[in-house]
């Protein structure tokens, strides 16, 4: 078969972008799909061809599998990529391709299917020799047989969505009481992330890594494997940052876990590009499940062995037979990859939604590569998942890497949107990190140090708030009547600021005054110069200079500088005073989503933190509890409803004291 001429790309974002980027090189036309949502997107502008192929929800477009297949036949494509998620471990989808004559760029569907429910696959893979955890795969489902056989693997147990991965459908279990409530909402997440409300039970190992081999196949019966890559730096069992090779691996471990996820591929006639994903504890590695697509990190492997994986998947899906053999891979260096979301970790990483306003990523030099779908003026919308780019970084080695990320890290600008670039620099700094020595369980463990509470806006930056809103005429004008200086007899001219940050309320007060400004904070009066223009102002400030860029939109102020990033709302001085808020025992709804599931009724007595409203958005399912004790007054919804950001949900009030005797 000859190279293709044009291929569709059935997927949005970063990896849409990613793969037409290896197209485009390869002198391989492609063509678009896009949903209402994104009809302006970067991945919409890079494809020779694009088409719409419905409305935002993916249900309804990018998972829409007769659309894509006209858009295939309308087009010309002859082979359709598709990515990861979505319809990429789909084998309905890769069947419907072959029978529409499209070449699908990923595994056979007999493959697809054995690896994609994960109770199928630890059982194949128990018969090719392959370790795994010990836990329940049956294919009973009912409550009593599964708390039965959580109670004889032994808490703590992981109940896991059998038909897919990244997080969804995952829960811990530590006690015997918790365990019905905790499968109730992991089979509703599985069910609306995959369709499949099936899941197994493992032991929850307390330390482990995660570790994972990336795998090829072609069709002339070559397998062969591109070394490891460790994923074990997660929050909420999702991958944050990924390297590549593990630290601390040994050749030895390398080989047998290399010969492992080529002897998983083996045995189920796998073909493409595929991912065996193990988890490591005490030199002991088990099989957790096959990844039958690409994965979101496989940059990291690309940096260390200098070859494009998408090429790869190509070239195979062509007909070719892979370029190299086993021993000639060679590995250069460490990479490691950060996955930047809009997402608040201070709210247990609750997606944010909004326009970024400011996107500014580090160069793409030698050593640091960005993949990405947005740019300024996108929108992070509750449809998709909110990653806005993928930093990856390469060194000679692993120090070296560690040093270029926190450098890149320390230059990303991100406005408009919450995002957990501060989660990533702290991890980047963090001494445990730099040594390598980490498990799946280091974010949450090291939560005060890598999360901790927002800081007080340091006087440089106050300053650069009050300039950038009041001071934006420096120099004198050449007509004194037309000088913005406040300035009164008798009476200096100060002009009053109050903004609301991470530390409450400041009150500044700004004049010019000498070469720039003078500040008063707290009854402190400083003298400020003022070195440079908004938006990126260049400060003097008591003998040491700053530069901090000041993005306002509407009343909210951003403002970047060392690496970090600090908001702050200004109050209306003028504004009257505000009314005391009524509705305390209000519970409103943080994102726009889909009601999941109602958990109480009208007149029942609930206390604090227990669970009232379940919620989907973004992949992932949110559980809104009650912030004091109280009872039902009004539910203003219902399951299936979509609701917005702010919209009320439940009415308490508050709970009636106890009567003495």
């Amino acid at each position: 078969m000859a190279m293709f001429s044009k291929i569709l790309v059935a997927n949005r974002g970063e990896i849409a972008c990613r793969v037409m980027a290896t197209a485009h090189r390869m002198g391989i036309r492609t063509v678009a799909v896009y949903s209402d949502a994104d009809a302006t997107a970067r991945h919409v502008a890079l494809a020779g061809e694009a088409f719409r192929i419905g409305p935002a929800p993916a249900r309804e477009s990018y998972l829409n599998a007769a659309a894509i297949l006209d858009v295939a036949r309308r087009s010309g494509a002859q082979a359709i990529h598709p990515g990861y998620g979505f319809l990429s471990e789909n084998a309905g989808f890769a069947e419907a391709c072959a029978a529409a004559g499209v070449v699908f760029i990923g595994p056979p569907p007999a493959a697809i299917r054995a690896m994609g429910g994960k109770s199928q696959s630890k059982a194949l893979m128990a018969q090719a020799g392959v370790p795994l955890v010990p836990g329940y795969h049956g294919a009973a489902q009912d409550v009593p047989t599964l708390q039965a056989a959580a109670e004889q693997i032994g808490f703590p147990v992981l109940i896991k969505a059998s038909a897919g991965g990244g997080g969804k459908g995952m829960r811990v279990v530590t006690e015997a009481g918790a365990f019905a409530a905790a499968l109730a909402s992991a089979q509703r997440e599985a069910l609306a992330s995959f369709g499949d409300d099936r899941v197994l039970i493992e032991r929850y190992l307390q330390r482990p890594r995660h570790v994972e081999i990336q795998v090829f196949a072609d069709t002339h019966g070559n397998i062969l494997h591109l070394a490891e890559r460790d994923c074990s730096i997660q929050r909420r069992h999702q991958k944050v940052l990924e390297e590549a090779p593990a630290p601390g691996m040994t050749e030895a471990l390398r080989a047998e876990m290399g010969a492992a996820g080529v002897a998983a591929a083996r045995a189920v006639g796998y073909v493409g590009a595929g991912t065996v994903e193990f988890i490591v504890e005490d030199g002991r590695f088990h099989f957790m499940e096959m990844n039958t697509r690409l994965q979101v990190e496989h940059p990291v492997t690309e940096a260390i062995t200098g070859l494009d994986l998408v090429e790869w998947q190509l070239r195979v899906a062509a007909g070719e037979a892979l370029p190299l053999r086993q021993e000639q891979i060679a590995l250069h260096g460490h990479a490691i990859e950060a996955r930047i979301y809009a997402e608040d970790p201070a709210r247990d990483f609750l997606p944010s939604i909004g326009t970024l306003t400011h996107l500014q990523a580090p160069v793409a030099a030698d050593g640091v590569r960005i993949d990405t779908g947005v740019v300024t003026g996108d929108a992070i919308t509750p449809y998709y998942d909110p990653m806005i780019a993928k930093l990856i970084v390469h060194g000679a080695d692993r120090a070296e890497a560690v040093r270029r990320l926190a450098a890149a890290l320390a230059e990303y600008e991100v406005a408009g949107v919450q995002t957990n670039l501060g989660l990533l620099r702290a991890v980047a700094g963090h001494a445990d990190f730099a040594a390598g020595t980490f498990d799946t369980g280091f974010i949450a463990r090291h939560a005060d140090v890598l999360q901790p509470p927002p800081p007080d806006a340091p006087l440089f930056l106050l300053a650069a708030a009050a300039i950038a809103v009041h001071g934006a005429q420096v120099a004198p004008p050449a007509d004194p009547w037309d000088a913005g200086d406040s300035w009164r007899m008798n009476l200096e001219g100060w002009r009053s600021l109050a903004l609301h940050g991470a530390g409450g309320r400041c009150d500044v007060q700004l004049r010019p005054g000498g070469h720039g400004f003078a500040l008063r904070v707290a009854g402190v009066e400083t003298q400020c110069a003022v070195l440079g223009t908004a938006p990126r102002l260049m400060l003097e400030l008591d003998g040491a200079r700053h530069t901090v860029l000041v993005l306002r939109h509407e009343s909210r102020l951003t403002l970047l500088a060392a690496g970090q990033t600090h908001t702050m709302d200004l109050i209306d001085l003028l504004a009257p005073p505000a009314a005391a808020a009524a509705g305390a025992g209000r519970v409103l709804s943080p994102i726009p989503g889909r009601i999941a599931d109602v958990l109480v009724g009208v007149g029942d007595a609930v206390v604090r933190g227990q669970a009232l409203v379940v919620m989907e958005a973004m992949k992932m399912e949110l559980t809104l509890s009650a912030a004091a004790d109280g009872v039902v007054t009004a539910l203003r919804c219902a399951v299936g409803d979509m609701v917005d950001e702010g919209r009320e949900l439940v009415d308490l009030s508050a709970a009636e004291p106890e009567q003495g005797v």
